[in-house]
């Protein structure tokens, strides 16, 4: 399969950041726009080229999908003749995952910029606003592709610098710079993590390629399983790298405790939370453990996979439970997004490798491709209601299914296809991630379960309390986005609807064998059943105006407030940085250097300016000064002689 064509898809978002950013005051908005939705057009059809040339002409050879790498030598660390020849390389690896991966960044980046020409429209930043955009565009396409550890992480900074830049692009508001620094900071702290696994793998498997780490022999069985024999309280070095590697995944695709930075981002543009939050960056995380799945299931004897699952099924659960009471509409999306994603990690948690027994893996790559064109409409439906009412609360909407037809109709098929109605494309997704959690463990698989109700309800909950319930008295009519938004709503509502009828099992599986998938009716009608249980409970609760949910929440009296204040991790953290990290940490280390460390060199300093002061008289410069120390010196020796002449 000829690669070089791909290298394009991400240079060509790298060319047009750089054409819109030295040229930002030259180019005119208008144009600006064209250019960045061009751009992305271009990379779009390529990667739509690109799977079909992998998935139906020439990608699969005696019915198993092959993974093709073109690289070169970046850097070397070893000499080439050694045992374990470890160096970094650049290039372009494509499988059934990152072909997919292609499809999902490129298809909402491009609706993303084709709604921001609306969107952002009349902004100061207009020009500016799109360069990051191809910037962020060309820094995920790269991800995707790498074909190494370090690579990938290049990027993944790539893609942090990215979402600092779009989180805080209103940054005349002290909140969105808060956000940003929030988003740029706990990302951090888990990319650490990330990194130090990365070093580990290194060390003590010789290799960061993934073709290499992920190496399986025809018996189904790891070769990497030979390499390292080191154990580190009492597990071994590569489980513990593992780990820390999910740590900076878990960071990325916010998951609990790294989870408190995506509420906060939602101070960006709204198209900003539909690409980076909904459907790409946030799901890095996932795609980091899929990319490594082998290895993840193979180790220990998947140990770690255990702890992805169940801390996917608390996230899930725990972000679940907080959307239900946010009153910002962005926040309750993007706690979904975090509830969602959780599911995906519970579904990679539970899967085996082989055969159909690695549903979980299938399932995991087919909810992050439905998810991102249902969530990400939800976004840019969410947009087109705040351009509409300029606000982002439930308390100022109300009734906008007669204004905003479209955006009415849109929203509810996103809604109904995250509840997990059929036949919309969260249903069948949905379903494969329960299956596979009922046959692996059925806590997680109830977890899961419960989590379903939840999301149908407080979906819902959202979609009545924007376009029925109270009949909201608007200061100016609110009205219909213009094409430019709406076209990107029509189109991901159609992909909400036909993408679950896609065969996922017969091109994404764990060992690239694809098996054909089959619905379990038992599983399927009671996800459904308990969905519509939550859309029921949200009717009766949201449709019309009544104070039903009002006295529901004072029943529940102090976990509603914990819940509505997100049971109060913000302050948690604060309360640790600053009481105990600042405070009784780094304060005494700050006053350990100053009196110490700096008194130290500051006194040595002092003590020969003070020595210099004293002697530097000798050389004052003055013919009978010198003359004195020279007669005084001769008498001195000539009386020192004589003493000991005489003695």
């Amino acid at each position: 399969m000829n690669l070089s064509y791909l290298l394009l898809i991400p240079l060509i978002p790298l060319a047009v950041f750089l054409l819109l950013g030295i040229f930002n005051t030259q180019i005119k908005p208008a144009v600006s726009g064209y250019i960045g939705v061009l751009g992305l057009a271009t990379s779009t059809a390529l990667s739509y080229y690109a799977a079909f040339q992998y998935f139906f002409v020439s990608g699969k050879v005696d019915g198993v999908y092959q993974t093709f790498v073109e690289k070169v030598v970046w850097m070397n660390f070893t000499e080439t003749s050694s045992l374990k020849y470890l160096h970094i390389d650049m290039g372009i690896l494509i499988d059934p995952i990152s072909v997919m991966m292609l499809i999902v960044v490129s298809t909402i980046s491009l609706m993303v910029h084709i709604y921001s020409r609306g969107y952002m429209k009349g902004d100061d930043g207009y020009t500016k606003f799109f360069a990051y955009l191809s910037l962020f565009s060309f820094s995920m396409l790269g991800l995707v592709l790498a074909t190494n550890l370090f690579q990938i992480y290049m990027f993944w900074e790539l893609v942090g610098v990215s979402s600092f830049l779009l989180i805080g692009f209103y940054y005349t508001k002290p909140s969105a710079v808060a956000a940003a620094k929030k988003a740029f900071i706990v990302t951090r702290f888990a990319d650490l993590g990330f990194l130090i696994g990365i070093l580990i793998i290194g060390y003590y498997a010789g290799t960061f390629d993934f073709q290499t780490l992920n190496a399986v022999n025809p018996e189904g069985e790891a070769l990497l399983l030979n390499w390292a024999s080191t154990t580190f309280m009492g597990m071994s070095v590569f489980t513990w790298a593992l780990i820390l590697i999910f740590m900076g995944g878990a960071g990325k695709s916010a998951m609990f405790p790294l989870h408190i930075w995506l509420p906060d981002a939602m101070e960006g543009p709204t198209p900003v939370s539909a690409l980076i939050h909904a459907a790409t960056m946030v799901v890095a995380g996932v795609y980091l453990v899929a990319r490594l799945f082998p290895m993840y299931y193979f180790v220990e004897e998947g140990f770690v996979l255990n702890i992805v699952a169940y801390v996917g099924a608390f996230s899930s659960l725990f972000a679940a439970v907080i959307a239900i009471t946010q009153t910002d509409i962005k926040r309750v999306l993007a706690f979904s997004t975090m509830s969602q994603i959780g599911y995906m990690m519970l579904a990679l948690g539970v899967s085996s490798y082989k055969g159909e027994e690695g549903v979980g893996y299938m399932a995991s790559m087919f909810h992050l491709f439905t998810h991102a064109m249902f969530k990400a409409l939800l976004f840019l439906g969410a947009g087109s209601v705040i351009h509409a009412v300029h606000s982002n609360y439930l308390k100022d909407m109300g009734g906008l299914r007669k204004y905003m037809p479209i955006t009415n109709i849109t929203f509810l098929i996103a809604a109904l296809a995250i509840a997990g109605v059929p036949p919309f494309a969260g249903f069948w997704s949905k379903d494969e991630i329960l299956v596979a959690a009922f046959e692996k463990n059925e806590f997680l698989y109830f977890i899961g379960l419960f989590v379903a109700g939840l999301t149908a309800f407080y979906m819902f909950r959202l979609y009545f309390g924007i376009f029925w319930g109270k009949e909201t008295e608007y200061t100016h009519t609110p009205h219909e986005a213009p094409i430019s938004m709406t076209f990107p709503l029509l189109f991901l509502a159609f992909m909400s609807i036909i993408a679950g009828f896609i065969p996922f099992s017969e091109f994404i599986t764990a060992d690239k064998v694809g098996f054909e998938g089959h619905l379990n009716y038992t599983m399927a009608a009671l996800a459904v059943g308990t969905g519509l249980f939550g859309i029921i409970l949200a009717w009766i609760f949201y449709k019309k105006e009544n104070d039903l949910a009002e006295k529901f929440a004072h029943s529940f009296g102090m976990f509603y407030k914990w819940t509505y204040n997100k049971f109060y991790f913000d302050e948690i953290y604060i309360f640790v940085t600053k009481k105990i990290v600042f405070n009784l940490v780094a304060a005494p280390i700050a006053y350990f250097d100053k009196k110490y460390v700096d008194g130290t060199m500051e006194g040595i300093g002092n003590k020969t300016v003070w020595i210099s002061r004293k002697i530097k008289g000798v050389q004052s410069g003055k013919l009978q000064d010198y003359a004195f120390s020279f007669v005084g010196g001769v008498v001195i020796i000539a009386l020192v002689f004589i003493y000991l002449w005489t003695n």
